[in-house]
């Protein structure tokens, strides 16, 4: 700045001098008139030689006026040029402090809007939180699993986990509760839940023509996690595995065109949840991960068939049953002969548990010393029947 004043002030100095003498002169020039102007019957009194003498000091004081006018319009010194620049209110003001305010105050204004963006973000944020609770899943398609062998074999997996680390005992999932989930979705009020029943309903003709009579077992093999959060049983990948994925696709087509937002954008795996973290808040505190080692013995182990027989529409939130399964809106069932099948395989499934116990039997009937014992026993019971039958006959007691 400095060096731009010192250009500019050698000019501004000229003007100034010359106004000022221009203002001094001025007056004396015009003195002679206003001393007639003044004087009066002075002047016309007045004896010529005054005015020669008058017209001399005039010319005189003239004279020196604009020699002080050619010294003024001289270059100003530096020191002249840096008093004047000392008087200006500016002086001691920097280019750089400029700026430096300028973006001191531009930072604060940057950092009030940042802190006004920030409120904003935060409150979008918690619009964004708000509204995803309210699109969060709340109700899901379930296939239950009914297979005792099953259930009885994820109860051994769950006991032997708990055995080695008690606290996961809370992040146990009931036998009544076990399912395998075919898609979520997130119903607000009574009207979506009967649009979803009736979306359920009509997805039976489909599933239907899918299976076309024939029936769908479901190998489950082998443990695996997510994220060592979940344990999960998996479901082993055939053909029955992939017409189980291609009903799920079906399905959620359809609850999507009745206008119900049906299913994530990940691929379906479906799988056998058996042990979770997200089941207890104080457990989650504890314990951040599944240790896999504690369930090593069973990564392999096959736990049993499930056939495919029914779908329900289940909710997350409201009350269990009493067996520890989901409420129930609405359920489908396939195939004719459904119930024929239900109980054929409850007969299979019961004659195969006393199996043991009828070979026990078998094997105690072939041995010599029981078979003498019983015989025994039966003539014993025989001929004490025959006697009192006798002694009665004899007597010709009424009671005969």
């Amino acid at each position: 700045m400095r060096p731009l004043l010192r250009r500019l002030l050698p000019a501004l100095c000229s003007a100034a001098a010359r106004a000022l003498l221009a203002r001094r002169a001025v007056p004396m020039a015009l003195r002679p008139a206003e001393g007639a102007a003044r004087a009066g019957v002075d002047a016309r009194s007045a004896a010529p030689e005054h005015d020669g003498l008058e017209n001399i000091q005039q010319k005189k004081i003239f004279k020196e006026n604009m020699e002080k006018t050619q010294q003024s319009e001289e270059p100003c010194a530096a020191d002249s040029v840096d008093s004047l620049m000392a008087e200006m209110p500016f002086v001691d003001t920097d280019i750089e402090d400029e700026h430096a305010m300028l973006a001191t105050s531009e930072l604060s204004i940057k950092k009030k809007r940042k802190r006004t963006t920030g409120r904003e973000i935060e409150e979008g944020t918690e619009r964004k939180k708000k509204k995803n609770k309210q699109c969060q899943p709340n109700y899901f398609i379930s296939l239950p699993i009914t297979n005792p062998k099953i259930t009885g074999s994820i109860q051994a997996v769950q006991d032997a986990i708990v055995q080695k680390d008690q606290r996961l005992s809370k992040a146990m999932v009931r036998s009544g509760s076990l399912h395998v989930t075919m898609f979520v979705m997130h119903l607000s009020s009574e009207e979506e839940i009967s649009i979803a029943v009736g979306a359920l309903s009509d997805s039976k003709v489909f599933v239907d023509d899918l299976l076309k009579g024939k029936r769908v077992d479901l190998s489950f093999q082998g443990i695996d996690h997510f994220r060592n959060q979940v344990g999960f049983v998996n479901l082993a990948e055939n053909d029955h595995t992939a017409l189980l994925k291609e009903i799920a696709e079906t399905m959620k087509k359809i609850f999507q065109e009745k206008g119900i937002m049906a299913g994530e954008e990940r691929a379906f795996k479906p799988h056998l949840t058996f042990m979770k973290l997200s089941k207890s808040t104080e457990l989650r505190k504890q314990v951040k991960k599944i240790d896999s080692s504690l369930y090593e013995d069973f990564k392999n182990h096959y736990f049993g068939d499930e056939i495919l027989h029914r779908f329900d529409l289940c909710s997350m939130l409201k009350k269990k049953q009493p067996n520890g399964y989901y409420y129930c809106e609405s359920s489908i069932v396939f195939g004719k002969s459904h119930e024929a099948d239900l109980v054929k395989e409850a007969l299979r499934r019961e004659t195969q548990a006393l199996l043991p116990r009828l070979n026990q039997i078998k094997e105690l009937l072939t041995s010599p010393e029981i078979r003498t014992k019983i015989s025994k026993e039966l003539f014993e019971d025989r001929h004490n029947s025959n006697s009192k039958w006798k002694s009665c006959i004899d007597s010709e007691s009424p009671n005969a």
